[in-house]
């Protein structure tokens, strides 16, 4: 079956109009959905449209409503709403232009794969390719899409234009009141070579299909283990690892296990206090 268009319209750069069609570049991962279950007979709990006095209502009973004051809504239908005139539901105007690490990681949200609609939008496809390639920019737009205007970028990848939605100004919240009161001393040199020591050793090429959600494979295993058992109750015993102390020896002997002796010694590490002279025996001096 093929992908359903997240997005089709064009994309306009000045006087230059591309069709495109914009496509969900991820999809939800595993995952265990439960139902709410009625305990003493086993049925599963549904949920019905109440209203309070009346009762349960038809679905086709229900339209959209905007509170403007208490108790008080503006009634919307759904083609009144999707007849709302705004440019960009149809085209993604290209605006601005950005440095490929001028925004801030915080602000992205989600990709997608842009395509040419037809063979003909192919040519200027490509040339806007590769013209923010070889400008080494990012472009910014506007498009609106279910119920919202979304804020966007575009960048080359490979062949073809990934887009992302980016999160607006307000809904980023600013470092400044999670990390005020975490110091912005370096830290010591042994420490801080213990640790790059320990990126470099389990440093390796990202490989996603390595990676697997353990919780939802954990959660089948649990399952499986309660079809077997009949209902009985089943609490695994997990180790979790005990709390350590934040002094310096602590951390120094943690990082020293987690590189390994065999490694070699950090670059700092040599350069320790000169070894205190033995003390001369009592015969000895003596005999001096």
């Amino acid at each position: 079956m093929a992908a359903r268009a997240y997005w089709q319209g064009q994309i306009r750069l000045a006087l230059v109009s591309i069709p495109v069609e914009i496509y969900p570049a991820t999809k939800s991962g595993a995952a265990i959905s439960f139902r709410q279950i009625h305990e003493p007979t086993g049925k599963p709990i549904n949920y019905e449209k109440v209203v309070q006095g009346v009762g349960p209502v038809d679905r086709d009973e229900i339209v959209k409503g905007f509170e403007v004051s208490k108790g008080n809504y503006v009634l919307l239908e759904d083609e009144e709403i999707e007849a709302v005139k705004i440019e960009s539901k149809k085209t993604l105007d290209l605006v601005q232009f950005v440095g490929r690490d001028d925004i801030d990681v915080l602000y992205f949200e989600k990709p997608y794969y842009v395509v040419p609609a037809d063979d003909l939008a192919e040519e200027a496809y490509v040339v806007l390719r590769e013209a923010l390639r070889s400008a080494g920019k990012i472009a910014l737009g506007q498009l609106s899409v279910r119920g919202r205007e979304q804020l966007v970028s575009l960048k080359p990848c490979g062949r073809g234009i990934v887009m992302e939605t980016l999160r607006y100004s307000d809904e980023v919240q600013k470092a400044q009141g999670f990390f005020r009161d975490i110091p912005d001393a370096r830290p010591d040199a042994d420490l801080l070579d213990l640790a790059t020591t320990l990126i470099d050793k389990k440093t390796a090429p990202f490989k996603p299909e390595e990676f697997h959600d353990r919780y939802i494979e954990a959660l089948h295993r649990l399952i499986e283990k309660k079809q077997k058992a009949k209902g009985k109750t089943i609490l695994e015993d997990v180790s979790e690892p005990a709390p350590r102390g934040g002094n310096v020896i602590d951390l120094m002997a943690a990082l020293k296990k987690s590189v390994g002796s065999g490694g070699s010694a950090p670059k700092s590490a040599a350069k320790k206090a000169p070894a205190k002279k033995a003390p001369t025996k009592p015969a000895a001096r003596k005999r001096a």
